[in-house]
């Protein structure tokens, strides 16, 4: 097969690494699970961040004000708690003090600056060569040669920028959610945030906190729970009623307890699926929305709800419905979406074509595998790398077992003589 010269300058300029166990791309919550995994089974492991620091996601592109919005026992990764004297909703200054106590504790030191170009299944020799330029110095080449591929990246590794009529001629500020991080410097200003999700709705509420003024578009229906009931967790609650009943069950309780607390958010234009928030959430990932304070300010009108966007021009958008705000600003709540389609070349009987596992499932073909892709939040995650770890534990240690043997054998043999 003819080699492009591109290749060719590849080959001349790179170094090559053989990896005597896994390697892990992605040095977020997902990742550092795996590695504590294999550290526990005492495997050798390569994790590839191309960022500078571990849980970049949470450090670098998330809010100020962003807490967890579970309790922390359903947030906390394999074989280390929380502290204890965290709050049950830690901060995400907290929460990124934990993961990096968590990498000091299991010894897990991150190949930082290392961005993975592709990554593809060597069917004759039977290994993953996985090809990486570093961002930092002269962008030195490497390819990292392993036979365990562990795709830790997560499904919201790129922000999600939707196409709006007009954009480019929008003359306020517009940022995607993953760079805003307080509402200050947006004081006094219109300000509209597209997008209602768990996002879209704290941004809003901060904006307001900020004496901004903001309108949020709400374009397709949406679950909203209040994030207690009674002073207790919801999601813990459910957790709690789905081993004792069915699922439909436990979302008509949901939505009933719902009802009974928020009221019926038809009159503010928020409209509910037809599907349960559970039900939904399996279905198609998508997470309903726990309000820690926005509901009221929609309610009492101070977070104004609009229709979608029909096209945006200099200092104004226009609604579907026909009317026109004026606005000085556009928080694009929009979320994101997986990178694995852009570097993994394989894998297509795990990963679909938007870089989701096609199912809920953690392990595919030749020992590629994928780590926080379950839609079940850090919870579902951190199973995700135990049986992840386990897996490749437990052929590793056959491997290495079998290699003994047969240098025991073969010692063996040449005594005999």
């Amino acid at each position: 097969m003819a080699t492009s010269s591109a290749d060719g300058d590849f080959l001349l300029s790179r170094r090559f690494v053989w990896v005597n166990g896994p390697v892990i791309v992605g040095a977020g919550p997902s990742g550092l699970a795996v590695a504590a995994g294999l550290k526990r089974h005492g495997v050798p492991f390569v994790i590839l961040e191309r960022s500078n620091c571990i849980a970049s996601l949470w450090q670098n592109r998330t809010y100020d004000r962003l807490k967890l919005h579970l309790p922390k026992q359903f947030c906390q990764l394999p074989q280390l708690d929380f502290p204890a004297d965290y709050p049950e909703y830690p901060s995400k200054r907290q929460f990124v003090q934990y993961l990096e106590a968590y990498a000091r504790n299991f010894d897990i030191n991150p190949h930082f600056n290392e961005c993975v170009q592709s990554a593809a299944y060597d069917e004759v020799c039977r290994v993953w060569r996985v090809r990486s330029v570093r961002s930092h110095g002269e962008g030195e080449a490497v390819e990292y040669i392993c036979q365990w591929l562990v795709v830790a990246t997560g499904e919201n590794a790129e922000a999600v920028v939707p196409e709006i009529q007009g954009l480019e001629d929008f003359d306020g500020e517009v940022i995607h959610a993953c760079d805003y991080k307080s509402g200050e410097s947006l004081r006094g200003k219109r300000v509209l945030v597209v997008g209602c999700g768990n996002s879209g709705m704290e941004i809003a509420l901060d904006l307001y906190n900020n004496q901004a003024h903001p309108a949020m578009v709400v374009r397709s229906s949406v679950h909203v729970l209040p994030r207690e009931v009674l002073g207790k967790s919801t999601f813990a609650l459910a957790v709690w009623m789905l081993r004792l009943l069915p699922l439909w069950v436990v979302d008509k309780i949901l939505l009933t307890l719902s009802w009974l607390i928020i009221g019926r958010l038809e009159n503010y234009g928020i409209k509910r699926p037809s599907m349960g928030p559970l039900e939904l959430k399996n279905a198609q990932g998508k997470t309903p929305v726990l309000d820690i304070g926005a509901l009221e300010k929609i309610k009492s009108r101070e977070i104004r709800i609009v229709p979608g966007i029909r096209k945006l021009s200099a200092g104004v958008v226009e609604l579907v419905n026909g009317e026109k705000l004026k606005i000085e600003g556009v928080i694009l709540a929009t979320g994101y979406k997986s990178n694995v389609p852009a570097w993994l070349d394989g894998g297509s009987e795990l990963f679909s074509e938007n870089g989701v596992p096609k199912r809920a499932w953690w392990k595919g073909e030749y020992g590629l595998y994928a780590a926080g892709f379950t839609r079940r939040g850090l919870s579902g995650a951190s199973a995700d790398a135990v049986r992840i770890s386990e897996d490749i534990a437990r052929i590793w240690k056959d491997e290495v077992k079998q290699k003994k043997q047969r240098v025991t054998c073969h010692r063996r043999c040449i005594s005999t003589f």
